[in-house]
């Protein structure tokens, strides 16, 4: 019994060390192969920790009624559907995703909440499928590093195009997220688009970032 304690206890770290290993590969993996968050994990946005989150970012906004927001990245409506209910039956929310089965339970969400303000399009950004100078403000909530890194420019430079001139962008990136983008990746590339680092604001580990046209 002895001897298989001391086993237990030698074979413990390892399996822990083996975790981390894994853990670490699974994260590189995704930085160097980005794609968007998968509909068949759609529950873990559900959770009590995503809402609160969810609940910080939208006071974080500086939303009004009447206000059009571009949500980029939907997923299944965590910020589109308090957004809609923010800015109210006179402003519109454009949920852009790639996912036609996220865009499914954003419309259920939708339908729970009583919300009918939201206008979903099945698309990628940067492929010409928003309206130009339309948005009072747009959204890329742990979204930005899930584009395709040839591909991130255009994406910004057509969410530029498709805001107001006083327009808003909100880039919200998390340490945790396997696709983080750090400050100085979104002020280079908001830079290169158009827009500049307006300001940044902590909510706990994350960090929002808003930009604004140059």
């Amino acid at each position: 019994m002895s001897r298989m304690r001391s086993a237990v206890k030698f074979l413990l770290p390892l399996g822990a060390a083996g975790a981390a290993v894994a853990l670490g590969r699974s994260v590189l993996h995704e930085r160097r192969n980005p794609e968007p968050f998968p509909a068949a994990r759609a529950r873990m946005l559900e959770s009590p920790l995503v809402r609160r989150q969810t609940a910080k970012i939208v006071e974080s906004l500086d939303l009004a009624p009447g206000m059009w927001v571009l949500d980029v990245g939907a997923g299944v409506g965590r910020l589109s559907v308090p957004v809609a209910t923010r800015v109210g039956p006179g402003g519109e929310i454009v949920a852009l995703d790639i996912q036609q089965e996220m865009l499914d339970i954003l419309g259920k969400h939708a339908a729970e909440a009583g919300v009918t303000n939201i206008r979903m399009v099945r698309a990628p950004a940067g492929e010409g499928a928003l309206e130009k100078n339309a948005f009072d403000r747009a959204l890329l909530v742990a979204v930005l590093g899930e584009i395709p890194a040839d591909r991130r420019l255009a994406a910004l430079r057509e969410i530029r195009e498709a805001l107001k001139p006083d327009g808003m962008l909100y880039v919200l990136e998390g340490p945790f997220d396997p696709h983080y983008q750090t400050r100085k990746a979104v002020a280079g590339l908001a830079a290169e688009a158009g827009f500049k680092l307006l300001a940044t604001r902590r909510l706990g580990l994350t960090r929002l970032y808003l930009l604004v046209n140059q």
